[in-house]
């Protein structure tokens, strides 16, 4: 397994008191490599994603749009939540290129597992929006761009941050080949895309409170009968560990152990369906220390 990042993210401004803070990869990283994880599965520099790749999911008036909104100093909004600074747009396309990276790795048979330590996260960009804290999606771009291999004629997105993967649903819910299923705190940001019906999009909403056994119910119920269904070729991990009890943005009551469970059965279902391949790439999770604890337990049991 290789970890993908870059010292770019640091350099994604947002400001005072955000909690998407460029600490978030910092401490992470050095967690990691305290830990030695970072012996055993080596940090890997990310490279950009390519217009090519980024227009797979984003048109480009779009991509027009957010580098006119680039600031030359200063943090600019592009809503209320979601902030650029000078590196942002440039953080961005390397946040997608470690996903995509990552896939070429997987696909040129160099690795079965892959995890991208990134930021700006990348679920909740829609096809023309950016939102949420996120500017592309990278996991849609990253998907795509396996999809783009004739080997390739299935994958499945499974998305288990606390907020729902609404961008990842609006780009993929008219495309069968993708599968996205999102475990999400109901009701709650972003309220949007959650009631979307079409046979490749399972959305299980949770009621703030909820726990380990609503959150295992859901994954089994829901998820694992889907990837059966689906038999995806290659399956993506949108890795938002900010359902965590301890996480400040949520009410959903997951532990370490829920992590290392769910990325279990994710690795059953890769390795019964996808010849082993995940593409794992970080989106929320916002306590500094239980984002490093659960990312390693998430390391672990991927490797």
């Amino acid at each position: 397994m290789k970890i993908l990042t870059h010292p770019i993210y640091q350099e994604h401004l947002v400001p005072e008191g955000h909690p998407e803070r460029p600490e978030r990869i910092t401490s992470l990283v050095g967690h990691l490599r305290a830990s030695g994880i970072t012996q055993d599965h080596k940090l890997v520099e990310a490279s950009s994603a390519s217009p090519e790749e980024i227009l797979r999911a984003h048109p480009q008036s779009y991509m027009a749009q957010l580098e006119q909104l680039s600031p030359s100093h200063g943090v600019t909004p592009v809503d209320t939540d979601t902030w650029m600074s000078p590196r942002s747009h440039d953080a961005a396309c390397i946040a997608a290129g470690a996903a995509c990276n990552g896939v070429d790795l997987l696909l040129n048979n160099e690795e079965t597992r892959i995890f991208c330590a990134v930021r700006p996260p990348g679920h909740h960009a829609e096809r023309s929006s950016a939102m949420g804290f996120c500017l592309y999606n990278s996991i849609a771009i990253a998907a795509l761009k396996a999809l783009d291999r004739p080997e390739i004629e299935r994958v499945a997105i499974l998305d288990f941050d606390v907020h729902h993967a609404n961008g990842t649903v609006d780009i993929f819910q008219d495309n069968p080949a993708v599968l996205v299923c999102s475990t999400f705190q109901h009701p709650y940001y972003p309220n949007r895309l959650f009631d979307v019906t079409a046979s490749n999009i399972v959305n299980s909403p949770l009621v703030a409170g909820s726990g380990s056994i609503e959150f295992r119910r859901a994954v089994e119920q829901d998820w694992l009968p889907a990837l059966e269904r689906h038999q995806p070729d290659l399956i993506f991990v949108s890795a938002g560990f900010d359902a965590h009890a301890h996480d400040p943005l949520a009410n959903i009551n997951l532990f370490e152990d829920d992590y290392t469970w769910v990325t279990q059965q994710i690795v059953a279902s890769a390795n019964q369906y996808a010849k082993g391949r995940i593409l794992s790439t970080l989106e929320g999770g916002y306590d500094l220390d239980a984002l490093a604890s659960c990312v390693s337990v998430h390391l672990e049991a991927l490797a």
